[in-house]
């Protein structure tokens, strides 16, 4: 398939600024993988299609402040850092612009000296790898002097940081949201469970390479950024116990179902961490997957592949079609498809 296969036309005023109020409020498209149905609910409305004995897969990442703004000491010129992952200690991958200004070697400071940092390397691909030191913990630091990383697409200013992070966001470390579970409050968390769904927790932290886009026209020459992820025993348990029930694995998100797919390609599901890139689009065979809910993503990305291998790629384009129709909101803070 080639890259233009995913392509659509978006207007631009159908790109969500700003969140909704209360979350759960938005629109969901809801669809059926053995039926071309199409019903428009909304996001609260989930419950009434998800059944006693079936599990939602969450992922319980949260993004940190990463975007920091700094002067390189030699000469007061200012920089932009973008932090991706964490390597190992105080090793970071980073975007850095402009990058002319960060060679190996180069040494900037942040928030008045609260975080100092060398370029190591600069990777393939033209991140930086960079050595970051402060008095404190890292993380408590980024507070301090950090922004939320909005997408580029997003131009106002979120005026509560706490609505780009899901209700159940714990596991710091990524530089995006997992944008499908930004729909749920803890009250309807509540009513899901209550009604006999259970809800288990994958980590996996989002990097930048989620979005980046396809620059081949052969779809299968594209390569994706690992990304960390985790499976801890308790939802691994979860997930064998509801299959060995006939019962659904829903994966909220495209991360999620990323971190089920991955261990399943390895085998059984089991306890396990590492990194992954698995590239998900037509032709994948899913092993763990009997549904997913996501947001409705950007023409020609890696993420409206992914829908395309899981609902069928002219059901799905065909889906897009009637979103833009029906003025749905697009991206991160927009509305919601629910695919069973």
């Amino acid at each position: 398939m080639k890259t233009s296969d995913f392509f659509y036309n978006l207007p631009e005023n159908l790109i969500a600024q700003t969140p909704l109020e209360p979350r759960d409020s938005s629109r969901l498209m809801v669809l059926r993988r053995d039926s071309d149905t199409i019903e428009h609910k909304h996001f609260y409305d989930i419950i009434d299609y998800l059944e006693e004995g079936d599990c939602l897969i969450v992922n319980d990442s949260r993004v940190i402040p990463a975007r920091i703004y700094g002067v390189k000491d030699d000469t007061g010129a200012k920089i932009e850092f973008l932090l991706l992952r964490q390597l190992d200690g105080s090793r970071w991958e980073t975007l850095v612009k402009p990058g002319r200004k960060a060679k190996v070697g180069a040494r900037f400071t942040f928030g008045d000296g609260l975080l100092k940092a060398e370029v190591l390397e600069v990777t393939d691909d033209g991140n930086r790898i960079v050595d970051l030191t402060c008095e404190e913990n890292i993380y408590a630091t980024l507070d301090k002097i950090g922004q939320m990383p909005l997408p580029p697409y997003i131009t106002k200013k979120l005026e509560d940081q706490e609505r780009y992070q899901t209700v159940y966001s714990h596991e710091l470390g990524s530089a995006a949201a997992p944008t499908a579970g930004l729909h749920f409050t803890n009250e309807l968390l509540d009513r899901i469970r209550a009604k006999g769904v259970s809800i288990g927790y994958v980590t996996l932290h989002v990097g930048l390479g989620t979005f980046r886009p396809v620059k081949v026209d052969d779809v299968t020459k594209h390569k994706m950024h690992s990304e960390h992820y985790e499976l801890p025993k308790e939802t691994a348990d979860l997930i064998n116990a509801t299959k060995a029930a006939g019962k659904r694995v829903i994966a909220v998100g495209t991360t999620s179902c990323r971190t089920l797919e991955s261990v399943a390609a390895m085998g059984e599901i089991k306890p396990c961490d590492g990194f992954t890139d698995i590239f998900i689009y037509p032709g994948f065979e899913f092993k763990v997957l009997d549904g997913l809910i996501t947001n409705f993503h950007l023409p020609e990305s890696t993420l409206i592949m992914l829908v395309s291998a899981f609902y069928g790629y002219d059901k799905t384009m065909k889906a897009y079609d009637t979103a833009v129709k029906e003025q749905y909101r697009f991206f991160s803070f927009g509305d919601a498809m629910a695919i069973l």
